[in-house]
């Protein structure tokens, strides 16, 4: 796989990037204090929404394929903003975070989402109503997620991954965890697409996999740490049988799930910092983003040899 399409128009380090489930829309957020919506199927930019006011974090998108929810990085307003880009109107603000948002989560197909912020909060919100449904307190930088069907959520903290049942969230976790003693803060938490694997980025530069069900630590693959203000990101493949990560260096690895081996890197796709990254759903490829956002695809030219060597 190589860069398809690159876009080197940003101007700013590129913060969080989401695909819609449904429908052919990309998101992302910059430290440009931009928002841009793509389409996928062509590779185009339809439009850029600036939020000067407020700066722009980490952006995912709702079931609505032109509304997004996101977080602010202006440091004085710790709101999460609920935001139609068809109008560029704010349907909703979401208070209740007293510093910045680290971590961002929607349950699919859902009206739920969850939140994880340095005041060592997780807020869990319903996006119909402004004030958070539920609140949990953690000793450390969390990273949140819902699992694809919504029904557990995962927050790592502290060497840990607790899981928690969506609808008795508040008796506690029903499993803990360990990733094989790395204390280091946790930068995300996923899920596979199936539920049963969960990686989990640290900011020493580590990425643990696990079965979701039994904790079982099932690799664990190393690269460049992260300086404190960046993120370590990673993200599964769409069937889960591979780990796509950033490097604290800028480069990207590709790593097997079952054999626990990397399979290839690049080097100064997206940028020189450590990249974000997302898989497109259902689809053979991810996006990286830097200081430049890139589409990476099969590089077809290279499939009769690799067929040849295989």
């Amino acid at each position: 796989m190589e860069p398809g399409a690159v876009f080197r128009d940003y101007n700013c380090r590129i913060s969080s990037i989401d695909f819609h489930k449904t429908s052919t829309y990309m998101v992302t957020a910059s430290d440009d204090d931009s928002i841009r919506l793509y389409d996928v199927a062509t590779a185009s930019c339809l439009k850029t929404i600036n939020s000067k006011k407020y700066g722009v974090d980490l952006v995912c998108f709702t079931s609505h394929p032109t509304t997004v929810i996101y977080s602010s990085r202006n440091g004085w307003d710790d709101s999460l903003r609920l935001l139609s880009l068809h109008d560029n109107k704010y349907l909703r603000y979401f208070k209740g975070h007293h510093d910045r948002v680290v971590s961002l989560s929607l349950c699919s197909g859902g009206e739920c989402f969850i939140s994880g912020s340095l005041d060592r909060t997780v807020l869990l919100w319903d996006q119909r109503v402004e004030k958070c449904q539920g609140l949990l307190r953690v000793q450390g930088r969390p990273a949140a997620a819902y699992d694809d069907q919504g029904l557990v959520f995962a927050i790592a903290f502290g060497g840990y991954i607790r899981m928690f049942d969506t609808r008795m969230y508040e008796k506690g976790p029903f499993e803990i965890f360990s990733v094989g003693g790395d204390l280091s803060e946790a930068n995300v938490v996923k899920f596979s697409n199936d539920g049963r694997l969960m990686l989990l980025t640290t900011m020493d530069g580590y990425i643990h996999v696990l079965d979701s069900f039994r904790g079982t630590l099932l690799s664990t693959y190393s690269v460049k740490p992260v300086a404190e203000a960046s993120t370590l990101d990673a993200t599964f493949s769409p069937e889960g049988m591979f780990v796509v990560s950033g490097s604290g260096d800028g480069s990207t690895h590709a790593w097997g799930v079952r054999s626990g081996k990397q399979v290839h890197s690049w080097m100064g796709i997206g940028g020189g910092d450590p990249p974000v990254i997302k898989w497109a759903p259902g689809s053979p490829m991810f996006v990286t983003g830097s200081s430049e956002l890139s589409f990476v695809i099969p590089d077809l030219s290279k499939l009769p040899a690799y067929s040849i060597r295989k």
